[in-house]
């Protein structure tokens, strides 16, 4: 069972957490509830990795957590967003439960499962919900059924069930592509609480290997435009395939961040993002 302290929602400003994702709309734990509370936080919070480019842990406790996204109107990777989201979810009733994924982003080879998305139980089925993914992301929840697949905006998304050569059964998620279907991520069902979390974070945070210790990364899913912005190359991806590709000056990435992906700098980080970035 879960507990009610199990992901912090006792501790969670709930009222300044919705005020923060521009959601207005009912409260109680439904289907319609779950897919308005993902699509605002998608469109809200932008995916980022500045405090690891800019030398500093990145604790998970839902004080840091809604000090940094909420009041000073940062975003964050898969831990903050979807520890985050899952104490508003849990304050609001629902029952959650974290899993964890492999990510694929178009390629089978094995990578270690360091992703971090929700299971939601409602009325007896279950849903996957996931805010935390960035730029392929999910722009709202999908039911856990096999052969699922839903319009989100203008991107389709899709669930298969795999057997692995090895026996080991995985969910994979899917998005489509111009070429046909995408792997964005495999998961299982084994459920992860916040202490594994904790250390899978340390890794991603701080291990050489890890894609988010070496170069910025900053990403926001919107239903009809995907942003990603890596070191200082900003892509923008439509639906329909067609994509813009530009270099950013280092002396405009404060007020792109602002803009393109809703992430508040204060000065003094602002200055020192454009003094790493600066040739």
């Amino acid at each position: 069972m879960t507990t009610d302290s199990e992901w912090g929602g006792e501790q969670l400003d709930l009222d300044a957490y919705l005020a923060r994702i521009g959601y207005t709309g009912d409260r109680r734990p439904t289907p319609e509830t779950l897919r308005g509370l993902h699509a605002a936080h998608s469109a809200a919070l932008g995916f980022e990795n500045l405090d690891v480019v800019l030398g500093r842990p990145i604790p998970l406790d839902v004080a840091a957590l809604q000090a940094k996204m909420v009041r000073q109107r940062r975003g964050g990777y898969c831990y903050e967003q979807n520890l985050l989201y899952a104490a508003a979810l849990e304050r609001l009733g629902f029952r959650v439960f974290g899993l964890c994924a492999r990510t694929r982003m178009g390629e089978r080879r094995l990578r270690p499962a360091t992703h971090a998305l929700l299971r939601v139980v409602l009325d007896g089925e279950d849903w996957i919900t996931d805010v935390g993914f960035g730029g392929e992301g999910l722009l709202g929840p999908l039911p856990l059924r096999d052969g699922v697949e839903a319009q989100q905006g203008g991107w389709t998304f899709g669930l298969v069930h795999e057997e692995g050569g090895s026996g080991d059964a995985a969910w994979v998620l899917r998005t489509r592509h111009e070429d046909g279907w995408f792997d964005v991520y495999a998961f299982g069902t084994e459920r992860r609480f916040t202490a594994d979390y904790a250390v899978f974070n340390h890794y991603i945070s701080t291990h050489p290997r890890s894609p988010f210790t070496g170069q910025m990364v900053v990403q926001r899913p919107l239903p009809e435009l995907r942003s990603t912005l890596i070191g200082r190359e900003l892509t923008r991806t439509r639906p329909d395939s067609s994509r813009e590709v530009r270099e950013v000056a280092a002396e405009e990435l404060p007020t792109l961040l602002d803009a393109e992906f809703g992430i508040t700098l204060s000065a003094p980080d602002a200055e020192a993002l454009v003094a790493l970035h600066t040739e």
